[in-house]
C-alpha cells in the first residue's frame, strides 16, 4: 500500500474537509496550465539555443557538410539519454496518452513530466525532422496525471487533467487556447461534460496567458492575408483538400511501413543508429529545410512576397542559385519529409508528427497553388493563402481533426478571414483520407487492439473497462483424476457454477458444469464410479488474457453462458469472468459517464 508523507496527509485531510471537489479541480487545471507553458517555454527555449549554437555561423550560398553529422550526433545522444537515464519508451507521446487513458487508468509515469523535454530538445537541437508538440503534450498530460495521483483522485478527475495537461500544452505551444480545447475534444476522445469542460478551459487560458507572459507576443508562424477570399476559389479549395487528404495518406502509410521496417531492430540499437543517423543526415544534406521542426521554411512560405524571398528556401542547400528549379526543390522536401521523421523517431530520436503535419501541409498547399496558377486552370490562387490552407488541410487529414485544424491555424496566423476555405480544405481533407484510414496516426495502433476510446459512450466505456478488474480467481480447481466423492466437498465450497479441471501445471483441460451433474452428484454409491475427466466438457469459449472487453461481451452474447474462462499467454488458468459481475460493472460506469 502506498504510503503519503505526514504533510501531504496533513493538505490531503485539510483539502477534504475544506475545498469542494468541483473547486479543487480548478485550481489543479489553473496549475496545470501554468506548469504546461513553462514546460512549452523551456523546450522550445532549449531547441533555439542548440540550434544556434549549432547552425548559427552556416552559410546560405554553400552546402554545409556538418549537415552530414549533428543529426547522427543528436540521435545518438538521445538514445544514450533514454537508455540510461530515462530506461523507458518516451516515444508515440500522444499514443501514449491514448494508451494511458485507455488501458492504464489516466496514469502517465513521473519521468514524463521531464524526460521528453530533454529527450526532444536534443533530437530536434541537432536536427531531427520530428515536432516538440507531442512531447509538450505528454508532458502536460504527465504533470496532470501525477498531480492527480498525488492528492489520490479518483480515474474520471485523473482522465480529466490529462486533458487538461494536453489541452493546456497546445494553447500554451501556439497561443490558442481554442485550439486546445478542441484537440482534447477531437484526438484524446475526452468528452466534454461540464464537469470536465470548465476545467479544460481554465487550463488552456491558463497556458495562453502564462505564455504571453514568458514571451510576449512573438508568434510560432506570423502570416498577413494576401487578398480576401472569393467565391470563385470554391473549386481550388476544394481540390486542395482533396490533395491534402491523399498526401495524409502517403504520411500515414508511409510513416507505419517505415516503423515496422525499424521496429525489425528492436534489440539491435546500433543498427537503427546507423540506418536512422545515415537517412537523416543525408536528406538534411541535401535538402536543409528538413533541418528539425521546419518552422523557419513555413514561415518563408508563408511571409514570401516576391520570387526572391521564396527563393530563400533553397538557401543552404545544392540548389542555391537555382531558382527554376524550386517547384522540384518544394516537391522533392514534401516527398521526403516522412523519411525524415521516420528516420528521426526510428534511429532513437525523440519527437512527433504535429510539426511535420503543419510542414508537408504548408509546401503541399505552396505547391498546389503555384502549379494551379502555371497552368492557369482557373481563377488565380494566393499562394501564401493556400500555403496556410494545407497546413489546416494535411493535420485534419493526419490527425482526423478538422476542427483542430481550423481553429489552430485561424488562431496562430490570426486568420480569421479565411474561416469558409480553412473549413472547405479541412472537411474536404478529413472526408478523403476517411476512405481509406478510419483512424488518426495517433489513434490507428490502439483502435488495431481495440483499445482506442471513443465519443461512443457503450464502446468508451467498455474500453475503459480493465478485464483484469472482473476476473474471479476466486476458483476451486479439480484434477483430472479426482473421483466425484472429493469433488462433493469442492462444490459445497465453490460460489460458481463450473469447476476448471486443469493439470499440475494449471493448464486447463475443461470445466465441469455443476448444475449438468445434479443426476449423480447426490447418489453417494457413485463416488468412486465416476473421475472429473468423465464429467469434463469443453468451455463454451476460451479467453486470452487481454481480450478486450468489446470481445469479452460479444463473446457472452454469443455463447450465452454465463461464466468463461481466462487464460494468460501461457495458457494457464487466471480465473472466470462471471457474465453478471461484467455487466453490473459495466452499468455502474455508464451511469458515471452520463450522470454528468
Amino acid at each position: 500500500m502506498t504510503t503519503y508523507p505526514k504533510w501531504l496527509q496533513q493538505l490531503h485531510d485539510w483539502r477534504v474537509q475544506n475545498v469542494s471537489d468541483k473547486m479543487f479541480l480548478l485550481i489543479l487545471a489553473f496549475l496545470v496550465g501554468v506548469l504546461s507553458a513553462v514546460a512549452a517555454f523551456v523546450l522550445h527555449g532549449l531547441i533555439n539555443i542548440i540550434v544556434d549554437l549549432l547552425t548559427g555561423r552556416f552559410h546560405a550560398d554553400t552546402y554545409n557538410w556538418l549537415y552530414l553529422v549533428y543529426p547522427v550526433v543528436g540521435i545518438w545522444l538521445t538514445s544514450l539519454f533514454v537508455r540510461y537515464v530515462v530506461r523507458d519508451n518516451i516515444s508515440h507521446g500522444i499514443t501514449r496518452i491514448l494508451y494511458a487513458i485507455s488501458s492504464n487508468r489516466s496514469r502517465l509515469k513521473a519521468h514524463n513530466t521531464w524526460s521528453s523535454v530533454i529527450a526532444s530538445a536534443i533530437t530536434i537541437g541537432f536536427g531531427g525532422s520530428v515536432g516538440a508538440e507531442a512531447p509538450i503534450v505528454l508532458t502536460g498530460s504527465a504533470i496532470g496525471s501525477n498531480l492527480g495521483k498525488l492528492f489520490r483522485l479518483d480515474n474520471k478527475t485523473l482522465m480529466t487533467l490529462v486533458g487538461c495537461g494536453a489541452a493546456g500544452a497546445i494553447a500554451g505551444i501556439f497561443k490558442a487556447p481554442i485550439a486546445g480545447l478542441v484537440f482534447t475534444l477531437e484526438v484524446l476522445m475526452i468528452d466534454m461534460t461540464m464537469s470536465a469542460l470548465l476545467p479544460i478551459l481554465v487550463s488552456c487560458v491558463t497556458a495562453t496567458c502564462f505564455t504571453y507572459l514568458f514571451s510576449g507576443n512573438a508568434v510560432l508562424f506570423s502570416f498577413h492575408l494576401d487578398s480576401d477570399w472569393t467565391v470563385e476559389r470554391v473549386p481550388a479549395s476544394i481540390l486542395l483538400g482533396i490533395t491534402c487528404g491523399l498526401v495524409s495518406l502517403y504520411f500515414i502509410r508511409t510513416m507505419t511501413v517505415c516503423e515496422d521496417l525499424f521496429a525489425r531492430f528492436k534489440n539491435k540499437p546500433f543498427v537503427k543508429l546507423v540506418i536512422g543517423g545515415v537517412v537523416l543526415s543525408t536528406l538534411i544534406f541535401l535538402f536543409p529545410s528538413l533541418y528539425g521542426e521546419g518552422y523557419h521554411s513555413i514561415n518563408l512560405l508563408l511571409n514570401g512576397k516576391t520570387e526572391a524571398d521564396w527563393n530563400q528556401i533553397l538557401d543552404g542547400s545544392l540548389f542555391y542559385g537555382h531558382s527554376e528549379y524550386i517547384i522540384l526543390y518544394l516537391a522533392l522536401v514534401l516527398f521526403t519529409k516522412v523519411f525524415a521523421t521516420s528516420a528521426t523517431n526510428g534511429g532513437g530520436g525523440c519527437g512527433g508528427t504535429f510539426a511535420p503535419s503543419l510542414f508537408i501541409g504548408c509546401f503541399t498547399g505552396f505547391l498546389f497553388s503555384r502549379l494551379w496558377n502555371i497552368h492557369q486552370i482557373g481563377v488565380y490562387v494566393p499562394e501564401k493563402n493556400f500555403a496556410l490552407l494545407g497546413m489546416a488541410g494535411v493535420m485534419s487529414g493526419v490527425m482526423h481533426a478538422p476542427l483542430t485544424g481550423i481553429f489552430l491555424i485561424a488562431e496562430i496566423t490570426s486568420g480569421y478571414n479565411l474561416f469558409m476555405p480553412l473549413m472547405i480544405v479541412s472537411v474536404s481533407a478529413y472526408l478523403t483520407i476517411n476512405i481509406f484510414e478510419p483512424h488518426s496516426i495517433y489513434g490507428m495502433r490502439l483502435a488495431k487492439q481495440g483499445r482506442l476510446v471513443t465519443h461512443h459512450t457503450d464502446h468508451a466505456v467498455l474500453t475503459l473497462m480493465s478485464l483484469d478488474s472482473v476476473i474471479d480467481r476466486d476458483y476451486q480447481g479439480v484434477d483430472p483424476d479426482m473421483e466425484l466423492g472429493q469433488m462433493v466437498h469442492k462444490i459445497s465450497q465453490s460460489h460458481t457454477d463450473v469447476l476448471p479441471v486443469t493439470d499440475a501445471a494449471g493448464t486447463l483441460l475443461g470445466e465441469i458444469d455443476i448444475r449438468k451433474i445434479r443426476h449423480v452428484v447426490f447418489r453417494t454409491e457413485l463416488y468412486h464410479h465416476f473421475k472429473a475427466h468423465q464429467l469434463m466438457v469443453k468451455p463454451a469459449a476460451v479467453l486470452s488474457d487481454g481480450t478486450p472487453m468489446a470481445e469479452v461481451m460479444k463473446t457472452f452474447e454469443r455463447t450465452q453462458t454465463d461464466w468463461l474462462p481466462v487464460l494468460d499467454v501461457e495458457n494457464h488458468l487466471k480465473g472466470y469472468i462471471s457474465r453478471k459481475r461484467m455487466y453490473n460493472m459495466y452499468r455502474k460506469m455508464v451511469h458515471d459517464f452520463s450522470q454528468d
